[in-house]
């Protein structure tokens, strides 16, 4: 019966082994599939030697000729698994011809177990039963070498399969144990605890092929793909986490660690509402997104900061499923702490560069103010004078005989003209004032009201009229719609913004007089539409390609390219507007400023 039960063992192991090679030989090449495959043909021949021992065992066969050929096998499978372990750990090593002095022990152990009749050094006395071989001296040397491979091999898949757990824990567990249990029934054959044949060893391979086999049909924990993804994620700059439908931290990477300066151990299997809350973290918030997550199979994305690193984190979450059954959650960490260091940076310089082209256009505006002041002040002392000459004439007349009423009435009405006049220069003098000091202020100011189309031409000629009359440019205004459509927004910016473009045309005629440039006024589908036009030479095809993208100029070290750039950014963000444009050699420019309509005023 123990025959018979050896022998239908040995050759399920056999089929088993002849199976796996199938498979094994329909994957990848590569270092890692090249052991196994050495592996699998040790136990091959080892098995088909102890069934031939088992089959011939009651003829006149020594059985100890299949033991001498067995120790090739044996002799040689603890060095197939140092090298499985260096290999699974190591895949890029290169092996060099010094890796050979491994095999010299083997080398001696096969020559001294076909030769040990004439010297005995490797058995004394052979039996099938372990318990009743008597070993020779240098078997010891043997099995301290065996145990040595063995364990430095089982040591580098241990190392490794600590490094990948989480998703590849049960893969590693599997190899581990498949490679522990012969060794451990090797350690007990040799200290005589259990009463085994000397078949249990190539039986106990066998059953490390089977968890192997499992490792490689269910998880393919063969392939070089865990320990590389997890090198992979480990160098990746996000953080993540993983957690199982219990809410427990099954798997991580480095740079989690790293970024939160924070152990293994304070993160592995801890809760992970737990976790969080111990860097300030809303609790709810994360709970939300969670079940969210769960319930749509979307990603569910939030920014925090973690106050006990002073960082900023983008925060993804992904549901990991198989077959659509739930496996975990996949928390993701961006850190973009210096993306808001930037942004801060960026913000900061945009609003000094703002300014600093506010004030150059104030500055433009200054030469112009004085002019603007001057005529009507002018006017108004000549006024002034006009209306002495007539008071000291009134005066005379009153105690004159000679003036009579239509005489008085004449004087009255000269000075009901002069008076006019002096109202109508200080109504100019105060639009001058209100346009001016509305381009005074902050060019940031985001103050909203409400403006008319008319308030808008009306802001912009007279700002604009120093400039175009020193230029000898004239700006034909077009209005073709209700001057008392309402904008809603500041005024003074898009004021800033019309004036920055009427100055880029005046530009483009580089100095040549009588030229003309257009603003034009439409209405198109509840949009006023500010249209900008002039008649130079255009815009070169590197600056339309850049234009609204970045700051671009066309005036060389004279330009700052910001005035269009912020036009741009403040018509959309201010106005919820646009700004397109066309441009054709030698035919000009046109700019059309886009902005929604408020409302109509009531009549």
């Amino acid at each position: 019966m123990e025959y018979l039960t050896e022998l239908i063992i040995m050759i399920i192991s056999e089929f088993l082994i002849i199976g796996l090679f199938g498979f094994i030989r329909k994957q990848k090449k590569g270092k890692l599939k090249t052991i196994f495959i050495i592996i699998l043909w040790l136990m091959f021949i080892w098995t088909m030697n102890l069934i031939m021992q088992i089959l011939f065992q009651n003829t006149n066969i020594n059985p100890f000729i299949f033991e001498q050929l067995v120790s090739v096998e044996a002799s040689m499978m603890p060095v197939a698994v140092l090298f499985l372990g260096i290999i699974f750990s190591k895949p890029k090593m290169k092996f060099k011809w010094y890796h050979c002095i491994v095999f010299i022990i083997p080398i001696i152990t096969i020559i001294l177990t076909i030769t040990n009749n004439n010297h005995n050094l490797m058995m004394v006395e052979y039996s099938k039963n372990y318990t009743e071989i008597k070993w020779g001296p240098y078997f010891t040397i043997h099995s301290i070498y065996s145990y040595i491979c063995m364990f430095i091999g089982i040591a580098y898949i241990i190392s490794y399969s600590l490094k990948n757990s989480g998703f590849f824990s049960k893969q590693s567990i599997l190899i581990l144990i498949g490679t522990l249990i012969p060794v451990i029934i090797n350690i007990l054959a040799i200290f005589s605890k259990l009463n085994m044949s000397s078949y249990i060893m190539p039986i106990s391979y066998s059953i490390t092929v089977v968890f192997f086999a499992l490792s490689i049909f269910k998880f393919k924990v063969l392939s070089l793909t865990p320990i590389a993804l997890q090198r992979i994620v480990d160098r990746i700059s996000d953080s993540y986490i993983v957690i199982n439908e219990d809410n427990v931290i099954t798997d991580f990477n480095k740079t989690l660690l790293v970024t939160l300066k924070i152990k293994d151990e304070n993160v592995r299997n801890k809760n992970i509402f737990d976790f969080i809350s111990k860097y300030g973290i809303n609790t709810n918030q994360i709970q939300k997104a969670l079940i969210k997550s769960k319930n749509s199979n979307e990603t569910e994305r939030f920014e925090i900061k973690i106050e006990k690193v002073n960082k900023y984190f983008t925060v993804e979450i992904n549901t990991i499923k198989q077959k659509e059954e739930f496996l975990g959650i996949l928390m993701l960490f961006k850190d973009i702490t210096q993306h808001k260091e930037d942004m801060q940076t960026i913000q900061k310089n945009q609003d000094i560069l703002v300014e600093r082209e506010r004030l150059a256009s104030l500055g433009q505006m200054i030469g112009g103010i004085a002019h603007n002041l001057k005529t009507p002040i002018m006017s108004i002392s000549g006024a002034a004078e006009g209306l002495n000459e007539l008071i000291r004439e009134y005066e005379l007349s009153i105690d004159n005989p000679q003036v009579n009423s239509e005489d008085h009435h004449a004087i009255v009405k000269d000075m009901d003209e002069w008076i006019k006049k002096i109202r109508n220069y200080t109504e100019y003098m105060s639009d001058i004032i209100t346009a001016v000091k509305g381009q005074a202020v902050n060019f940031a100011d985001e103050e909203q009201q409400d403006f008319t189309v008319g308030e808008l031409v009306k802001h912009v000629t007279i700002l604009m009229k120093h400039e175009l009359k020193n230029a000898i440019v004239y700006l034909n205004s077009q209005i073709n719609c209700r001057e008392d459509i309402e904008i809603k927004g500041n005024i003074n910016s898009l004021v800033q913004v019309i004036n920055n473009m009427i100055s880029n045309a005046i530009q483009a005629y580089k100095g040549e007089p009588e030229k003309n440039i257009d603003m034009i006024i439409n209405t198109e589908q509840n949009n006023v539409i500010i249209t900008i036009r002039d008649y130079g030479p255009g815009l070169p095809q590197q600056v339309k390609d850049k234009l609204f993208k970045e700051m671009v100029t066309t005036k060389g070290k004279n330009g700052t390219g910001l005035g269009l750039y912020m036009s741009y950014s403040n018509i959309r963000a201010h106005f919820s507007g646009d700004i397109t444009f066309n441009s054709e050699t030698s035919k000009g420019t046109e700019f059309n400023i886009i902005i929604p309509i408020k409302m109509y005023k009531r009549n």
